[in-house]
């Protein structure tokens, strides 16, 4: 009796100080996917035909939604930030230069507010509808939960820092996607957006002059031709050169013969670390759409603002 005694003793105390830790823990609310099940029924629908009806008029849409979750989650986390307007602001900064698709959300978010004005975040629209935007390009679904909130600051410097470059070598993507939670599959993983989208020829001209990573020769003299060594900077290339608009595994199919269009692209596939992982993706459709939606729903997720932070921005351009 004396041993239990002297246990008893020394765990009470202890479940004492815990439970007062607790007390003190910041309470986060949580995200939800039935955040506006009550408050906003519509607004999944609304949102799922403002997408459909963009990609429909330009596939190219589909990748511009993806991209802008990206951006937007990167620097200060899933808010809308980057959709802010104005000096100092992400979207003003050159890491966004050639950013496009605000036009979808901003019609998104107007078709969302005659619904239910005020109550859905831009922030929740850009998760939602870079989810819709991969199933209209028969790409993968996934389970958005809800909740999010909208910033009214903008950081372009952080834009700058934070953001990965088509000219990065693998230990700086890795380094980049895991300084946000993410780990090397998963960056892999989400390069794999590139099966659908362009890239002007600002982007990858180091890649076919300049750069000593292996690249396919034809391919070259083809993007030679329509990217020169100084002009034509907006000049569009496929990142995905055989179904640029279909949402498939033929990015990484590419990769093993050489041809990816930016650096980033290419060193996924150098005789490095992510080589099996693009092999594993290049083999199987399956297992990267799996992996690329589990990885989106993290991304997604990164440092939202929730509860009582942040505010439901009624334009998604303005933070008053």
């Amino acid at each position: 009796m004396g041993a239990y005694k002297n246990i008893g003793t020394i765990l009470i105390p202890m479940f004492i100080v815990l439970l007062l830790s607790l007390n003190y823990m910041p309470c986060k609310a949580q995200l939800s996917t039935t955040f506006y099940d009550n408050t906003c029924p519509k607004a999944l629908k609304t949102i799922r035909k403002s997408v459909r009806d963009a990609v429909a008029s330009n596939p190219r849409n589909a990748a511009l939604l993806v991209r802008l979750l990206f951006h937007d989650c990167f620097v200060q986390g899933c808010d809308a930030s980057l959709l802010l307007e104005g000096t100092g602001s992400e979207k003003a900064s050159p890491a966004n230069g050639g950013v496009l698709g605000y036009e979808v959300i901003d019609a998104a978010k107007a078709a969302v507010e005659s619904v239910c004005p005020g109550v859905v975040s831009c922030a929740d629209i850009l998760a939602v509808a870079a989810r819709d935007a991969s199933v209209a390009v028969q790409g993968p679904s996934w389970v958005v939960r809800l909740g999010r909130r909208d910033s009214t600051t903008s950081n372009a410097s952080q834009a700058l820092s934070d953001l990965p470059r088509g000219n990065f070598n693998l230990s700086q993507l890795i380094s980049s996607f895991q300084v946000k939670g993410l780990n090397t599959r998963e960056m892999v993983a989400l390069s794999g957006s590139h099966t659908i989208g362009q890239a002007r020829c600002t982007r990858f001209r180091g890649r076919i002059y300049n750069n000593t990573l292996p690249i396919d020769s034809a391919f070259a003299t083809s993007l030679r031709q329509n990217c020169p060594t100084t002009g034509s900077d907006g000049n569009l290339e496929p990142l995905d050169l055989v179904t640029p608009n279909k949402f498939d595994n033929n990015y990484f199919r590419n990769l093993l013969t050489n041809k990816g269009l930016l650096v980033s692209d290419q060193v996924l596939f150098n005789g490095d670390s992510t080589d099996s992982i693009v092999n594993e993706y290049a083999r199987s459709t399956s297992r990267f759409k799996s992996d690329f939606a589990a990885a989106m729903v993290k991304m997604s997720e990164i440092d939202p603002l929730t509860g009582s932070n942040g505010v439901i921005r009624t334009l998604c351009t303005s933070a008053t």
